[in-house]
C-alpha cells in the first residue's frame, strides 16, 4: 500500500494547479500505455510484498531447525539431519542446501571428502534460486521508463498531427496534449525508481544471508569432522 500511496501521491503534485482534474483524473490521461504502467505497478507491489515477506533470516535461516541440527549432527546422527531436512515442513534455504552435502556424504564412498563441494554447489544453486526471483522486479524498473517514453512519444506524435489539421495555431491545445502526453513519462519514473532501488536492496540481503548461512552450515559440518577423526 506504501507504494501505491506513493505513486498517487506524486501524480497529484502535477494536478495541483487544475481546478478540474483530480490525480485519477491524471492518470487516466495516460492511455492505454498509462494503463500497462498501472498494471505493472500493481504487479510490482505483489513482488515486493512476497520479496520483504520471503528474503528475511526467519524464514530463509530458522534458528529451531539450526538448534535441532546441531543436536543431530553433534549426536553422529546424520540419517536423522538428512530426514529432517528433506521433510516438507522443515523446507527452508537452510535445510535445502544441507539435504543436497548430507545426501551425497551418505551415499558416496568418497562422501565425507565431497562434502564441502556438494555443500557449495547446493549453495550456488539455491542463492541463484532466490536471484532469479528479483529478476521480474528488475524488468519492471527497466522498462518501465521505455513504456513511459513510448506513451509520451506517441501522444506527442498525436498531438501535433492535431495541430496540424487546425486552421489556427492552437499553442493552447498543443500544450495541453503535450502535458497529457508526459504523464506516462511521469507514471514511468515514478515505478521504476522505487523498483531499482528494491532491486538492489534485495540482491543485497540475499547475499548477506547467503554469507551468513554458509557460515552456519561450516560450523554445523564441524560435528561430522570431528566425528571422523575420533
Amino acid at each position: 500500500m506504501m507504494f501505491g500511496s506513493y505513486v498517487l501521491f506524486i501524480v497529484a503534485q502535477t494536478a495541483e494547479n487544475s481546478d478540474t482534474s483530480s490525480y485519477l483524473d491524471t492518470l487516466w490521461k495516460g492511455g492505454p500505455v498509462g494503463y500497462i504502467i498501472m498494471a505493472l505497478s500493481i504487479g510490482a507491489l505483489a513482488l515486493i510484498v512476497m520479496h520483504f515477506v520471503q528474503i528475511r533470516r526467519k524464514k530463509l535461516l530458522p534458528d529451531e531447525q539450526l538448534t535441532v541440527l546441531e543436536s543431530y549432527l553433534a549426536g553422529g546422527q546424520v540419517q536423522e539431519a538428512l530426514e529432517y531436512c528433506v521433510d516438507p515442513m522443515n523446507d527452508s534455504f537452510l535445510t535445502r542446501i544441507l539435504a543436497g552435502g548430507l545426501l551425497r556424504y551418505q551415499r558416496s564412498a568418497f562422501g565425507p571428502f565431497e562434502l564441502k563441494n556438494a555443500l557449495e554447489e547446493a549453495g550456488e544453486d539455491q542463492a541463484a534460486r532466490l536471484y532469479r526471483s528479483t529478476d521480474a522486479l528488475g524488468v519492471i524498473g527497466t522498462i518501465a521508463p521505455l513504456l513511459g517514453l513510448l506513451g509520451t512519444v506517441l501522444g506527442m506524435v498525436g498531438a501535433f498531427e492535431t495541430i496540424g489539421q487546425t486552421s489556427t495555431s492552437g499553442h493552447e491545445m498543443l500544450a495541453t496534449n503535450i502535458s497529457e502526453a508526459l504523464v506516462t513519462t511521469l507514471l514511468g519514473l515514478i515505478l521504476a525508481i522505487p523498483c531499482v532501488a528494491l532491486f538492489s536492496y534485495f540482491r543485497n540481503r540475499i547475499d548477506g544471508l547467503s554469507s551468513e548461512t554458509a557460515g552456519e552450515i561450516e560450523r554445523l559440518v564441524l560435528h561430522l569432522e570431528e566425528a571422523r577423526s575420533d
